[in-house]
Order: structure tokens, then sequence, then C-alpha cells
């Protein structure tokens, strides 16, 4: 019988196990045996592997993270962590293999197909949607629901004690979260990464917020924000590992009570849009991509990754998917802009 061998890569979210799931149960249809690769990318180096079945992958769908586990292995790897994952790939007997992640674990599937010939599927996994190629990835639901709840709940606190209410959320390259959670939560204010800030026009809006009558604002700000004129040290070492991105909130929030003398307090949701439970859009979008990744393999079309375009199943080259990053609608934004006042 020929192998399937799955992996979950980079950071965790809601909606991985749906794609396991998936995967195990078309695969077993097809004839296949999956290999279940444990933490990432470490598996295949280490050799921490288990065969998946159904009883393994029964009552998962609804819990979050991944029953595989997960590790976060910044590209371009090693020549030698390369060959040894190429060789681990063979010794273990396997046909093809699914990469379920973001930027940085397809990054690392395209160099294997690329410089190993290794036969790989690519799985689009980005709670900030910021993979180019498909229109959605599973993940990026959950979080914009749960940045919505949070600023459902930050209203009646800020208006209450009549404070600006700095809500900072995911997005290290693009204003997904943000855009879309800031205007279902109804946010008066959205700061994206795609568009650097200007903070006099922020005050302004507040300032005129305040002449009509209006005592509290609430600002949604993507953790990789840039305010103009405000330079951010890159960290040491920052080529070599990700720069960590963050405390944006705090920089806002410190210019508006300088620049307004309006009260202003910040919350930072960080990775609580990561847990939890995965929205049914999730569950079902997790659960179409991997029976999609199944077929592809069955087609032959390796170095491929799954996505959704215009709510259809489609693929598209790995090479494409990691060539840059999607940025945000730019009409969802302009429409944003009409309620910032």
């Amino acid at each position: 019988m020929k192998k399937i061998g799955i992996l979950t890569g980079g950071a965790d979210c809601p909606g991985l196990n749906s794609v396991i799931r998936a995967v195990v149960r078309k695969a077993m249809i097809e004839g296949y045996v999956v290999t279940g690769i444990k933490n990432g990318w470490s598996g295949l180096i280490e050799n921490d592997m288990r065969i998946l079945d159904l009883r393994l992958t029964s009552g998962i769908l609804d819990r979050g993270g991944t029953i595989l586990g997960t590790s976060r292995m910044i590209p371009p790897l090693p020549k030698e962590t390369i060959n040894l994952i190429s060789e681990n790939f063979k010794r273990n007997g396997m046909d093809a293999l699914i990469a379920v992640g973001g930027e940085d674990t397809l990054k690392t599937a395209l160099t294997l197909y690329k410089q190993k010939s290794l036969p790989v599927i690519g799985v689009p996994k980005s709670i900030d949607n910021a993979l180019t190629g498909t229109d959605y990835a599973f993940g990026f639901d959950t979080a914009v629901n749960i940045a919505t709840e949070c600023i459902d709940r930050l209203h009646t606190t800020a208006e209450s004690h009549h404070r600006i209410m700095v809500v900072e959320v995911m997005g290290r390259y693009t204003g997904w979260i943000a855009l879309e959670a800031g205007i279902a939560g109804g946010a008066d204010i959205i700061l994206v990464p795609e568009f650097p800030v200007d903070m006099d026009v922020v005050c302004d809006a507040l300032k005129t917020r305040h002449k009509r009558g209006k005592s509290f604002s609430i600002i949604v700000v993507s953790e990789g924000a840039k305010i103009q004129g405000h330079y951010v040290p890159i960290e040491e070492g920052a080529p070599k590992r990700r720069h960590r991105v963050g405390n944006i909130g705090e920089l806002v929030a410190n210019f508006i009570e300088e620049k307004t003398g309006y009260e202003t307090r910040v919350s930072v949701l960080g990775h609580i849009q990561r847990g939890g439970t995965p929205t049914a859009y999730d569950r079902i979008i997790g659960t179409r991509f991997g029976f999609k990744a199944v077929d592809l393999i069955n087609e032959g079309k390796f170095g491929q990754m799954v996505s959704l375009l215009d709510n259809k199943l489609r693929s598209v080259s790995i090479a494409e998917a990691v060539s840059k990053h999607k940025a945000i609608d730019k009409e969802l934004y302009d429409m944003a802009q009409v309620f910032a006042a």
C-alpha cells in the first residue's frame, strides 16, 4: 500500500485537526496508509511519527490546536537539515507528503520539492490570511470571530469610563484580522500594516468624535502596523530569526494621550486568537482542503498548494503562494474609513 505523510508546521490555529481528520478519511478510502509526523519538520528530522487511523482521528473536529503537535522553523534551513528530512522521508517509505502550514512551512516544502524532488502538497494555514493564491486560509475566520467578540466586550467598558480603547490584534504583514474584526465589531478607527499610521490624523478623528458627543472610541490595530516618523529598532540577530513585533498598541495609546489628553487603555489579544474551538466555516474549509490535498496526490500535482478561489477548490504552485503577502482588500479598507469620524 502507498503511504502519505502529513505534518502541521509553524504556529497552531483552530482547524488543523479538521484537515488531519479529512486527509485520513479520504486517504484510507483511496487505499493509502497515513503517517502522522510529529511536531512539524522536527518529526522528519528526528523520525518521530506514527500511523494515523480512524480511531486516532475520531472526535477531533471541534478541538483547537493539532493532535500532531507543531514547531516553528524559520527558512532557509541548513543544507544538512534539508538532506536529513529528504533521507528520512524516503527511509520511512512515504510516497507523498502533505505539509499543512503558513509561509515558513511552505517555503521549506518548496525547497524540498525543488532541491530534492520531494512529492509534496501544501495546505494553507494562516490566521492573518496572508498567503497569496487563496481567498481564505483556515484559522482566519476563527481569529476574526474571537477578535470581534473581544471588541464587542470592550465597547461597554469604554463607554462607561469615557475612554479610548486600543485593541491590538495579530497581523504581522497584513491587516486582514484588524480590518474584518474592526468592521464587524464597530471599531471607530482601524490601523493596518499596509498603510503607515499618521497619528495626527488619528488624533484629529478622535477630537472630531468628542465634539460630536462621543466620549469614547475603539481603535483596532494590527501588531505589524507602523507609525509614520517613528523608528522601530531591529532587534539583535533579526536576519537569522523572525523579528518579533508588538507593543504597537502601547505606542498608539501613548501618542493619543500625549496629543489629546484622553484617557486611553490597551488590550492585546495575542494568542487568544489562536486558541479554542474552530468556527463552523474553518471546520468546513479545513475538511475541504484535506480532501483536495489527497486528490492532488492522486493526480500527481506535486509542488502545488490547495487554494479556495471564488468558493471553488483549486490549486496554485507553492512558489506563487509564498511569493508575496496578500494585502488587504482596498475597497473594504476604504469602506471602513467612512466610520472613522
